[in-house]
């Protein structure tokens, strides 16, 4: 039993103690992130499901052989689901051949259903809608100036909420005349982003009012007790996201908002405003300006603006 991701499945159990062992070293070296690790899991266990089902061992495995089981998925799941299957047991593959455990990767060859993405599926909220919000949360409450601060530094610095949640105190700090975020995000980075005045202002009535000056090294953005007073606690993105369904629907505003909202809000305001791809893509670090470009909505408004002109 390996935790959080439960028996070794059978297909490696049979291939002997060097084949589990990598495949357990996988996911609990080789793999850090912890969601990439989870949903790896799910796909790989799956799959082992599949060969014991149809009585293959780790020797039976080849291209045709895969290929048969990502055919078998497309008929059940959407092309980026079974994208994301094919990538976990190629890769799982390419860490056993590394470890002399299968001379070849199996699913090398084998190519995955076409996805082309060129706009994002997140909802984006208006600068209008954005404004609603965060003026819906009370301020006379430690909860609402924790809630309003949270938000406010992702629409602010593009954030994810991953890296948010992630912040400590100290991670909120002076630098010349204004105050930045120091933010960790994916594969380890650290990304300074210097701090709004509207999110300055979040944070430090948030700070004031929680009394964390003094606590650099602990959790920024804490869960409350039974109370209604902050904890010692970090919060995860589960309870982030809980909390977000909460505001928007006191706000009035649409049920499907989600944490990476704010973040694809702030870049289309940022862009609609006149700034430009390349320093949006600096603010949110992605490695790519075509992942900054998912996030960009301002060419909703002009295909409104042009379907508008069909005047019959």
């Amino acid at each position: 039993m390996v935790p959080g991701l439960g028996p070794v499945p059978q297909l490696f159990l049979d291939g002997g103690q060097k084949s589990w062992f990598r495949f357990i070293e996988f996911f609990t070296a080789h793999i850090r992130n912890r969601n990439t690790r989870a949903a790896y899991a799910r796909a790989v266990r799956q799959f082992c499901d599949w060969c014991d089902l149809h009585k293959l061992s780790l020797p039976h495995l080849n291209p045709v052989v895969i290929a048969a089981y990502i055919e078998e998925k497309e008929q059940h799941l959407a092309r980026p689901s079974v994208k994301q299957h094919l990538a976990a047991i190629r890769m799982l593959f390419d860490f056993l051949v590394v470890g002399q455990i299968v001379p070849l990767n199996p699913a090398a060859s084998v190519r995955g259903p076409k996805h082309v993405v060129k706009k994002g599926k997140t909802p984006v909220l208006s600068a209008e809608e954005a404004r609603q919000l965060l003026d819906s949360i009370e301020t006379d409450s430690l909860l609402g100036l924790r809630d309003r601060a949270l938000i406010g530094a992702m629409v602010f610095s593009f954030a994810r909420v991953g890296a948010v949640v992630a912040m400590n105190v100290e991670d909120y700090f002076p630098q010349g005349k204004r105050y930045w975020f120091r933010l960790h995000e994916k594969g380890g980075k650290r990304h300074d982003v210097p701090s709004h005045h509207k999110a300055e202002g979040y944070m430090d009535e948030y700070l004031i009012a929680a009394g964390l000056g003094d606590g650099k090294t602990t959790p920024l953005f804490r869960t409350v007790d039974r109370h209604r007073q902050l904890t010692q606690n970090r919060m995860d993105r589960r309870e982030v996201l809980a909390m977000i369904k909460r505001r928007v629907l006191a706000a009035g505003l649409p049920a499907n908002i989600s944490c990476h909202t704010f973040r694809a809000t702030g870049i289309t305001t940022y862009l609609l405003n006149g700034g430009t791809l390349e320093k949006a893509q600096q603010i949110a670090a992605h490695e790519s300006p075509r992942t900054t470009k998912l996030y960009d909505r301002t060419s909703d408004e002009v295909s409104l603006d042009e379907i508008e002109k069909i005047i019959i």
